[in-house]
């Protein structure tokens, strides 16, 4: 009975470490996702062109994406009681950084409708908006999921050693 116990009071420990890891970064997402509302009524937004109003809808998507999915994990265990599982730690920890790709997404349609903005009267217009998107992908991509990764494959290694 008392591994059991110890068990359910480790699964809490983390949950309640996975909940405290979603507060530190929902903050910054809800902050993004008000400034893309606003961009909406903006005068400028009506002379976007179609597809550019299309990456910014789609961006906000990806980002209400990830907002579901980073508040999830709390809403999980306030249903459960305040009460974790192995299952509900391992749920939540992978919803919490799968959180990180529909976001990633959402950033670079961003930077696509940003950089289309900026770059007006350009003729490498549609180049340099393309190039922004891929650059914010290919930049979040590598620090939130190549660099992690990495680093437990080097930790792996150095165990077996």
């Amino acid at each position: 009975m008392e591994k059991h116990d110890q068990a359910n009071e480790q699964y809490d420990t983390e949950m309640r470490n996975i909940i405290e890891e979603a507060r530190v970064v929902l903050p910054g997402i809800q902050a993004l996702f008000g400034f893309q509302i606003i961009a909406v009524f903006n005068d400028r937004f009506e002379e976007l062109a179609n597809y550019a109003k299309a990456c910014h809808a789609a961006g906000l998507i990806m980002v209400i994406i990830s907002v579901a999915m980073v508040m999830a994990p709390a809403i999980h265990y306030r249903t459960a009681g305040g009460h974790a599982t192995a299952s509900m730690t391992r749920l939540s920890s992978r919803l919490i950084r799968g959180a990180l790709f529909p976001l990633a997404l959402g950033l670079a349609l961003d930077m696509f409708t940003v950089f289309h903005v900026v770059s007006a009267g350009m003729s490498e217009r549609m180049m340099l908006s393309i190039g922004a998107a891929l650059g914010t992908l290919v930049l979040l991509s590598g620090l939130w999921f190549y660099v992690p990764r990495r680093e437990r494959s080097m930790r792996r290694t150095q165990k077996l050693r």
